[in-house]
């Protein structure tokens, strides 16, 4: 019977732990833009950019 117990709590703390690492991550910004990166690699202004860097 203890062993469900403690199953039960460590189910629930790491639920916690899930979720508060989930609140930090959506306060910091972290999915403010999910759909920029994927274009920014079609953006020819950058390739013109490191070209000029690297001659």
């Amino acid at each position: 019977m203890w062993s469900i117990f403690f199953l039960i709590i460590v189910a629930f703390v790491l639920g916690l732990g899930a979720w508060l690492l989930f609140l930090w991550a959506a306060r910091s910004g972290q999915y403010e833009d999910s759909e920029g990166p994927k274009y920014r690699m079609l953006d020819e202004e950058d390739e013109e950019k490191t070209k000029g860097k690297k001659m």
